[in-house]
């Protein structure tokens, strides 16, 4: 936990939420530092503030996540805007974009995966061994491919209810 509050408020809120390890009393300045230093160990980071004074670390970090409720300056600097003022979101937040990266690579297999079998046969590649199709059916397998692409993705919205 990284805040400019005084140490005794934040080590009793990172108490409450699990956080191990606090840096209280910072300036902007110094929590920009300390994320530069953080990504210099190869580490990522992701920033959760509201304030002007959080703007500069939030346009440093990884990911820099602002609530809804944040000034103007904070929500600019920010990659992600949370709807709600809940810390809980942000565990949301990292749910939601799991499962996005995991749909994102099954749909490149599906596109890829037709592709790669549907444009040889089209071009007849294995027509020496009796088997090719006409472009049409490889069109609508391509039409299909959009349709399984776009119902993977539906999958998301339905769990998380975006």
């Amino acid at each position: 936990m990284l805040t400019g509050d005084n140490k005794e408020t934040a080590e009793k809120i990172a108490e409450d939420i699990g956080i191990t390890k606090v840096i209280a009393n910072v300036l902007p300045a110094e929590k920009t530092q300390v994320i530069k230093e953080l990504k210099q160990q190869g580490k990522y980071v992701m920033m959760c503030g509201d304030g002007i004074n959080d703007s500069p670390a939030l346009a440093t970090s990884d990911i820099g996540v602002s609530v809804n409720s944040g000034t103007d300056i904070a929500m600019d600097s920010a990659n992600v805007i949370l709807t709600s003022n809940r810390l809980e979101s942000i565990i949301e937040l990292i749910q939601i974009s799991k499962k996005t990266i995991k749909i994102i690579k099954q749909n490149l297999f599906w596109a890829f995966f037709y592709n790669i079998i549907m444009i040889p046969i089209a071009v007849g590649v294995l027509k020496p061994w009796g088997i090719s199709i006409t472009p049409m059916i490889a069109s609508g397998a391509m039409v299909f491919s959009s349709i399984t692409v776009i119902l993977n993705t539906i999958r998301l919205k339905r769990k998380f209810k975006v």
